[in-house]
């Protein structure tokens, strides 16, 4: 699969290049039947309001059909220029060995599905060749994709593959900070570990390779969550999740939340922007602006305190019918510049 991918992706290139002046445009079509216009690279997006940078995280689009190159597309049209890419799309190009069994599929923040004892071995085994092909792959895909998105003026600030856990070699771990720079992104992201040795692991991990460990927290997200993973290197920070922190109850409100940006603003390597409802009304994911995490007050503050860190949209709330995920981030786009603007 990965092979008719990047052979499709080649094939539309080279024919690209014999439109004589559109090249310069950088077009690149995706496979077959994909879309129903040609993709343009002309007028650059830009998604960076009052000197806040505004990104997307790739999750976003799950819903569609999710290519290296599609991926690229929705984040024009959605006039965006800088991602978190989670670890997939990017893998497939570089040509990661494709999964012979469908597992059940995994939703963040639930449960893992139940596996039976068949299902298990076989993971076992694609897992390790997976960590095989990691501890040897070029990193000259990563490059490739690298220079695909900067031309379209979109850049990669972080990066999510699924190689940062427990149980993945430190090859594994190398091998994804290797890519992350290789693609251009400064940190890679992770969802925070319940052992602090494996926040230590990845930390010094992070430091030897100069790369930043952006953590993630769903409903375990406090004030405090953070600190021992911050205290045990320079390299740990945080990917704050807004819209988690709200749902998560407890002594989080809308003032803490601002106060603990305010607080970690120097540790926040980027933020994860979504409306949600607090656990008391039943932290549902909301269109923006009709759930009760404070978008228009969080973005202010990153104005006004010229907070550097990207804040990346996360698009998990039912898409309506009639609508897409691209249509629906555009939304989020244009509530972030209105915010950031008025």
């Amino acid at each position: 699969m990965t092979a008719n991918k990047n052979n499709t992706g080649n094939t539309s290139r080279r024919e690209f290049l014999l439109k004589g002046s559109m090249a310069s445009m950088g077009l690149f079509l995706a496979s077959p039947g994909a879309f129903a216009k040609p993709f343009f690279f002309g007028k650059k997006p830009n998604s960076k309001f009052a000197g806040v940078q505004i990104g997307v995280i790739t999750y976003s689009y799950r819903s569609m059909p999710s290519s290296i190159e599609q991926l690229l597309q929705y984040i024009v049209d959605d006039n965006i220029n800088a991602t978190e890419m989670i670890g997939d799309a990017a893998e497939d190009y570089a040509g990661k060995p494709a999964n012979p069994v469908k597992f059940p599929p995994f939703v963040p923040g639930q449960p893992r599905p139940t596996l039976t004892a068949d299902q298990k071995a076989q993971l076992a085994a694609y897992q390790k060749q997976v960590a095989d092909w990691r501890a040897s792959v070029s990193m000259d895909k990563f490059k490739e994709i690298k220079k695909m998105y900067n031309k379209a003026g979109v850049s990669i600030y972080a990066f999510k593959p699924n190689a940062l856990g427990p149980n993945n070699t430190d090859a594994e771990v190398e091998y994804a900070l290797e890519a992350a720079k290789a693609l251009g992104a400064i940190c890679v992201t992770v969802e925070l570990p319940t052992d602090p040795v494996q926040s230590k692991r990845l930390g010094d991990l992070g430091e030897k390779h100069k790369v930043y460990i952006g953590y993630h927290a769903h409903m375990q997200a406090t004030d405090t969550a953070w600190d021992t993973a911050l205290s045990q290197s320079p390299y740990n920070s945080m990917n704050l999740d807004c819209g988690h922190y709200i749902a998560a109850g407890g002594n989080n409100t809308r003032d803490t939340l601002l106060a603990l940006i305010q607080a970690k603003h120097d540790r926040i390597t980027s933020m994860h922007l979504k409306d949600r409802k607090t656990k008391a009304n039943g932290g549902a994911n909301m269109p923006w602006g009709q759930g009760d995490t404070p978008l228009k007050e969080i973005l202010v503050l990153l104005r006004d305190k010229k907070y550097k860190f990207p804040a990346s949209i996360e698009l998990e709330y039912d898409i309506p019918a009639g609508s897409d995920a691209v249509k629906e981030t555009k939304i989020c786009v244009d509530y972030a510049k209105n915010a950031l603007t008025a």
